[in-house]
């Protein structure tokens, strides 16, 4: 008689930051639908931005659940309410922020002691959870949320350190040993690369480097034909076990699931698409910087004015209060500018037929799905691995058009390093003449294969399967 051996059950334990969280959750979901047991764990916060989706995916008959976890406030010397990285405030906090995450370890070892998990897929910052696997006898993979270029960029310049025999901070330097020669300035690396010993995120990022090495291999939201080059350097030259297995978005198939991702939209999913219905197709530059930005009343002005002088149509999202907004602006711009105050809908949006650019940070979820809906971009990065991923969008995809941002842009800075003028250019170098139509068309190329990617067959189901498989093996070692 046949015995048929328990589903896997897989943890899924993200960074507590919306980048990290959303194509996580997507990430469990496409293991739910083929038969794992997933488990999602969050903190009480966290829950209500992710719960929608979970619950979705358990109607359709998966087996995915929501544990929670306190968020230890009073340990890590957090106020209260302060669950994910983007309410932190300061520096100070964002370190605090990330030292919390070592207080999970004891809850979450209780829980695996009554669950028996199989394997347990982290987002960066828990350097523990090696010591958690190997308590547990399982395998640890890690899912960091970005692309493949970017860490074989980062690893590059972490391991050679080009940038120690550059004395300028804005003189260019090859990126060494990348099969790309890619040039980048001191002031656009990620500042934990600097090696500044006055910078408290240094120490953090040298724990997370150690832990990652330790880990069994990695998870990457990325497809093999956006990137050949460097899944095989990451793979053959770095050595580090990897799948990819994106774009995880394209696990969200209709409207609603697209509208339903992360926090609750600022703006009706009809509203949104009766606005959009009403424009002719690429017409729109949709205008988003990500869940992390802050920017100064003075930059938000020149993004304004630059828009206005575009003469595009535009949806503009906005994280602050709109106080600062140049007198009579939305009367001017109510016929072809939406602006949306705090959350939008960013797959629904991008993935409609009106939307023809997008003006973007480079944070790789973004990058990642205006190349799923083959939408061309203007790159404006302005922190983190984000100048990495411009130079791909740039100079590797030629799908980007750069506003020209030299540095990263801190959360306290009051000026406003990008012009009108810059904007209003790269806007009209994106949308309008023959340069731009092969962009688009290059744009629509790499989102028909992200497409294929995830369908049975493509290299990300195949990849993702061969994942599951190694899992399998992996507990009847153990």
């Amino acid at each position: 008689m046949d015995t048929q051996s328990p589903p896997l059950h897989v943890y899924f334990l993200p960074l507590l930051a919306p980048g990290h969280m959303i194509p996580m959750v997507d990430l469990a979901r496409q293991f739910a639908r083929q038969g794992v047991k997933a488990t999602f764990l969050t903190t009480p916060l966290n829950a209500p931005q992710i719960s929608k989706s979970i619950d979705r995916e358990r109607e359709l008959g998966s087996q995915i659940t929501i544990r929670l976890l306190e968020f230890p406030s009073k340990e890590s010397g957090l106020p209260e309410g302060i669950e994910n990285l983007s309410a932190t405030t300061s520096l100070e906090q964002t370190v605090s922020f990330f030292n919390a995450h070592d207080y999970f370890q004891g809850p979450i070892e209780n829980l695996a002691s009554e669950d028996r998990p199989d394997c347990i897929i982290t987002g960066p910052m828990y350097t523990w959870s090696n010591d958690f696997a190997a308590k547990f006898g399982i395998t640890r993979l890690s899912f960091w949320g970005t692309g493949f270029f970017p860490m074989c960029a980062h690893n590059s310049i972490r391991r050679h350190k080009p940038h120690e025999k550059i004395e300028s901070d804005t003189e260019e330097f090859v990126i060494p040993d990348l099969p790309d020669t890619l040039k980048i300035t001191k002031k656009q690396i990620p500042e934990p690369l600097k090696g500044d010993p006055e910078n408290s995120v240094n120490e953090l990022q040298e724990k997370l480097m150690k832990g990652e090495e330790g880990s069994y291999g990695m998870i990457v939201n990325s497809f093999y034909e956006l990137e050949p080059a460097y899944v095989k350097h990451f793979r053959e030259v770095i050595g580090k076990k990897s799948w990819h297995v994106g774009p995880v978005s394209l696990c969200n198939k209709e409207d609603g699931e697209k509208s339903q991702r992360g926090q609750a939209a600022s703006i009706g999913e009809e509203e949104c698409l009766n606005w959009l219905n009403s424009k002719t197709p690429n017409s729109v530059v949709y205008v988003c910087f990500g869940s992390m930005s802050i920017f100064s009343a003075a930059q938000l002005r020149e993004i304004a004015a630059g828009l206005e002088a575009s003469g595009q149509p535009f949806i503009w999202v906005v994280k602050q209060n709109t106080e600062w907004l140049p007198e009579g602006f939305e009367k001017r711009m109510q016929d072809r500018g939406l602006i949306i105050r705090g959350w939008a809908p960013q797959v629904l949006i991008l993935d409609h037929v009106a939307v023809g650019g997008f003006v973007t940070h480079c944070g790789w979820n973004s990058l990642l799905e205006g190349v799923t809906a083959g939408v061309p971009m203007v790159t404006w990065p302005l922190s983190s691995e984000q100048f990495f991923n411009e130079k791909m969008a740039t100079q590797i995809l030629k799908i980007g058009v750069p506003v020209g941002a030299q540095a990263w842009t801190r959360r306290t800075d009051s000026s406003a390093p990008i012009n009108r003028e810059n904007i209003e250019i790269a806007v009209k170098e994106l949308m309008v003449g023959e340069e731009a139509e092969e962009r688009r068309s290059r744009a629509i190329a790499l989102g028909n294969m992200a497409k294929k990617a995830v369908e049975p067959g493509g290299s990300s189901d195949t990849d993702f399967s061969s994942l599951l498989e190694e899992l399998r093996k992996n507990r009847n070692k153990n």
